[in-house]
């Protein structure tokens, strides 16, 4: 296959990103990060989680921030739903599309979820009925598909079966996720090789994070099979509190950069989505860990 024309951003810095960061962030700055994003033309904007404020502090206003956004015309706000409480949740604030996730890897499992990945795959389902018969999109996400921080490498057949079984419960997409970020190109490209042959590239996305400094090189790699949705985070937000040594997801401002020079197209505005970048990481008093945004911002302002 060739590399598509055009790749759909699917941005999970207000979730994914947040939640592993400690510093708390207010629900009225969640709020304009999230309008930034969509404002810049991201259609895809995962906007909160309905999990147990215990574990995830960061998530626990979702409610809130999910009844107060202005929603923007043809943008999409996911929210995670692990279970039938956060898909209640997940009801009350009108959302249009919640996303499930599992691991293929038992410990993972069972240290983020509690439980076994049968038992994951159970629970995932009953959301997914439900969702269904609200007239929700439901998307999936298998976490550790190119390693685990508890296992190691991870066998193919785990994450085919697995994105099997998101896509039979009414996953319009699944997002393999290389959770701690070991994967390689190689790596890469045949374990989305494995999954397409039984799921159709159009129903894949690639979530990869950059612990080791591989995700643009594994995310052009898979690129060349015509994968064309790429979950990101701006600024490089995130990392995962069940995965030790895990650093933050792909920045959004490398990836667009990236893809531009490929001339592929978005349909999103750059200098906004630096801009978001620059809001949210002056909240969290830290730099971004995105490359293109660092030279970026010192070029413009010298």
């Amino acid at each position: 296959m060739t590399m598509p024309s055009k790749v759909r951003i699917y941005e999970v810095g207000p979730r994914d990103g947040l939640q592993a960061e400690k510093q708390s962030v207010s629900t009225e700055e969640k709020i304009e990060l999230i309008e930034r994003l969509a404002e810049a033309g991201i259609k895809s904007v995962e906007s909160g989680a309905f999990v147990s404020p215990k574990w995830v502090p960061q998530m626990a206003d979702s409610v809130s921030v999910l009844s107060k956004i202005k929603r923007k015309q043809g943008t999409s706000y996911p929210v995670l739903t692990p279970n039938m409480k956060g898909f209640y949740g997940a009801l009350e604030v009108k959302a249009d599309e919640i996303a499930l996730f599992s691991a293929a890897s038992e410990t993972f499992s069972k240290k983020n979820t509690n439980c076994s990945i049968k038992d994951s795959l159970k629970r995932a389902e009953e959301v997914a009925e439900a969702g269904i018969s609200h007239g929700m999109r439901i998307r999936g996400y298998i976490s550790c598909a190119l390693g685990c921080p508890y296992e190691g490498e991870v066998k193919k057949d785990n994450i085919v079966e697995l994105a099997k079984a998101l896509r039979e419960m009414g996953c319009y997409e699944v997002s393999l996720g290389d959770t701690i970020g070991v994967g390689t190109p190689h790596k890469a490209k045949e374990m989305l090789s494995a999954v397409a042959s039984e799921v159709p590239i159009s129903e894949l996305a690639l979530h990869f994070h950059d612990s080791y400094g591989q995700a643009l090189a594994n995310i052009l790699a898979c690129l060349e099979l015509g994968v064309s949705t790429i979950d990101t985070a701006v600024s490089g937000l995130g990392g995962c509190p069940y995965a030790p040594g895990a650093s933050g997801n792909v920045a959004t401002e490398d990836v667009l950069y990236m893809l531009d020079g490929l001339g592929i197209e978005t349909d999103i505005n750059f200098d906004e989505v630096i801009k978001a970048g620059q809001f949210i990481c002056e909240v969290l008093g830290r730099k971004t860990t995105s490359k293109v945004a660092q030279a970026y911002v010192s070029r413009t302002n010298n």
